[in-house]
């Protein structure tokens, strides 16, 4: 398959953006006197609604689409769940290599900054391995958001909102113990900006090393990957965190907001 470069730098730029909103948390952290914890429940709520309508609705179905063109109806469905769990293996194994003390979506609060404590040296550890760790679950979903834009840019720009709004906790993740720890906001906000660079990484780094096996087949197996990448995303880090950030009936409507959204933009642009 080929793309024009027109095409390629229209995915890069979304996935350019959904990483880099790391630097929108860090700076809701700075300027904020407390965070809203409502209102963080209900956009990762809606950014998994989001990802699990497009996951199941749509990348799993044109990836089944384009594998069966080439192996048939049976064989097609077949590597098309294969793959969709090969996804969820992927990110799941991923997670797993990240300590608990240590994972990006433990939930940080804004008024920590201001603790008597501030300036606790051993808490810069926790900063950088949280930077770490979401570089290293940036990298799939860079290539989730790359891949899709290229497939569909309507789709692509679906995707890059919702992984740009779970992107901005993350980013309070970094943020919060680094400051507290160093009570620099530029060093903060520079390890959570780095931090989100790791999306566009694993875009470039994905797009070439697939390049010269880019064929309808291995395109299906890909997007299908995507969407149970985007799937375990979704119900293991997403939710929980809406939950925690909030009140359960909040992250509740605001996942069934963000399908109906994502429904109703399927439907206007089909």
């Amino acid at each position: 398959m080929t793309f024009s470069t027109k095409d390629l730098l229209f995915a890069f730029g979304l996935t350019l953006l959904a990483g880099l909103s790391t630097g929108i948390g860090s700076i809701l952290a700075f300027y904020t006197k407390q965070t809203n914890k409502r209102f963080l429940s209900a956009t990762l709520g809606f950014s998994a609604g989001v990802m699990l309508y497009v996951s199941m609705i749509e990348i799993f179905a044109k990836a089944r689409a384009s594998l069966e063109a080439v192996f048939g109806p049976a064989k097609g469905f077949l590597v098309t769940t294969i793959a969709f769990f090969g996804g969820i293996l992927l990110i799941a194994v991923i997670d797993k290599l990240v300590p608990d003390v240590e994972n990006p979506h433990q939930m940080r609060d804004v008024k920590e900054m201001d603790t008597p404590e501030a300036g606790d040296p051993s808490l810069l550890r926790m900063g950088l391995f949280s930077a770490l760790a979401i570089a290293i679950h940036n990298f799939p979903e860079g290539l989730a958001t790359f891949v899709s834009a290229l497939q569909d840019p309507t789709l692509g720009i679906s995707i890059t909102v919702a992984i740009a709004l779970h992107n901005i906790p993350e980013g309070i993740a970094v943020s919060v113990p680094v400051y507290y720890a160093t009570e620099n906001r530029r060093k903060a906000f520079c390890y959570s900006f780095l931090s989100g660079l790791s999306e566009p990484l694993g875009a470039i780094l994905g797009f070439f090393l697939l390049y010269n096996f880019f064929t309808p087949a291995m395109f299906g197996v890909i997007f299908a990957g995507v969407a149970g990448i985007m799937v375990y995303i979704s119900l293991d880090e997403l939710l929980p965190t809406a939950e925690k950030y909030g009140e359960h009936h909040i992250a509740i409507y605001g996942l069934i907001l963000g399908m109906l959204v994502m429904a109703i933009s399927l439907v206007m642009f089909a």
